[in-house]
């Protein structure tokens, strides 16, 4: 079964167990969204917190693209009913489900068996997608694996607050390594994650930047992730949206001189040629390839 596409150019964070930034964020317009049930709800508040996300799902216009629910991952006492009470009280109002601390395919597999059940009980026409975050060391080993492991799976997200701790990092906030590490210190797991998701057809998203007050390093973490093929970025703060959604977007002009590229290349084509030169700038099968992502990502944008 074919994957919906989605702009996932970022993904705002919002803690489930509050009905002010809830309020806030379904009036905001981005790509993403997902209400937190994990980190950001203390376990005391998860009960509630649930209930206060149905409420909202089913009683707020939404305005961003995609709606999801990040659940406590299957480890916990909390993951099944965390997906069978908010799946059944906001029955048709929910895009996807995020799964945290995947370790193995095992895992999501869970996930979706327990979707299958659910949609069929409540007669659901759209099916639910399963986003998966890969914070584990044990995730990232198997990340070949799990990004095989669903075609429910739309998404892995590389959330390297939970991932530093499970590897032992020094580090003093997430998302960044304070100067610690010369060269870019995240550049293995997105690396191994991205070509993970890439060979499976599932999007690869780059994970938090803690401090929000740093607009300039965040925009670095953005272009680090976008240039190495990951489609978007988390956002912890409504000052995060515009700076990542405009670092995955192609420029007008990239966009323009792509559609131009390739309307050449295929004449060309056609007349037989294999290579040709585009206002000085070669343009071959391999490099219509490349074409076509600016291509398709403006398409999804509507540029």
């Amino acid at each position: 079964m074919s994957r919906p596409k989605r702009l996932r150019r970022c993904q705002l964070s919002v803690p489930g167990s509050s009905e002010k930034m809830i309020t806030k964020a379904a009036n905001l317009e981005l790509d993403h969204v997902f209400l937190d049930l994990e980190d950001a709800v203390a376990p005391n508040a998860k009960t509630s917190a649930r209930g206060l996300i149905v409420d909202a799902l089913n009683g707020l216009e939404w305005k961003p693209k995609t709606v999801c629910v990040r659940v406590n991952d299957v480890e916990t006492e909390y993951c099944h009913d965390d997906i069978i009470e908010v799946v059944t009280g906001a029955a048709g109002k929910l895009d996807t489900i995020m799964l945290t601390k995947a370790k193995t395919a095992h895992d999501v597999v869970f996930v979706h068996l327990l979707l299958d059940q659910l949609e069929k009980k409540l007669r659901l026409k759209d099916r639910i997608g399963i986003e998966c975050l890969i914070e584990e060391v044990e995730g990232m080993m198997n990340v070949n694996e799990i990004a095989a492991c669903s075609d429910r799976l739309e998404c892995l997200i590389f959330g390297m607050g939970d991932y530093s701790a499970s590897q032992g990092m020094n580090l003093s906030s997430i998302g960044s390594d304070g100067g610690g590490y010369p060269p870019d210190i995240w550049h293995y797991p997105r690396y191994q994650l991205t070509i993970a998701c890439r060979a499976n057809g599932v999007d690869p998203v780059d994970g938090p930047f803690a401090n929000f007050n740093d607009p300039d390093a965040f925009r670095k973490e953005c272009e680090r992730s976008n240039v190495l093929g990951m489609v978007g970025k988390w956002a912890i703060h409504p000052s995060q949206i515009d700076i990542a959604q405009e670092a995955f977007s192609p420029t007008q002009e990239a966009v323009d001189a792509a559609r131009k590229q390739q309307q050449a290349y295929a004449e060309a084509k056609e007349k037989g040629l294999g290579a040709i030169s585009v206002d000085g700038v070669m343009v071959d099968q391999a490099s219509v390839r490349i074409l076509q992502n600016i291509v398709d990502k403006a398409d999804l944008i509507g540029m």
